[in-house]
This record gives structure tokens, sequence and C-alpha cells, in this order.
């Protein structure tokens, strides 16, 4: 049996292999933005709610 040849250089990656590992990296760094997004929404919950929100309504008693 012959052995499968190594690849030359490591820029010779099979173009499926290379398409999965594009996206994976693309699927990490999407989740690594979320992350970041929910942290800073735990941090602080109402800095993204605008001002104009909840100053414009008028309580009357």
């Amino acid at each position: 049996m012959d052995q499968p040849v190594p690849p030359v250089s490591w820029l010779d990656v099979d173009v499926d292999l290379g398409f999965a590992l594009f996206f994976l990296f693309l699927l990490c760094l999407f989740l690594f933005i979320a992350i970041i997004r929910c942290a800073q929404t735990v941090v602080d919950p109402y800095g993204a709610i605008s001002t104009s929100t909840y100053e414009g309504e008028q309580i009357n008693n």
C-alpha cells in the first residue's frame, strides 16, 4: 500500500477543509462578538436604552 503524500506546504489545504476552517473561524468570531455584547449588557443594562424612551413619559398622580 502506498502511503499518502503529505502536503508540500501548509498552504496546500484541501478546498473543503479550507471552507470548513473559514466558516469555523467566522462562527467563532460571531460567538466572541455575541459574548462581548452580552457581557456589556449585563454590566450596564440601561446603557443601551436611549434616554428619550423613559424621560419622555409623564407620570401624573
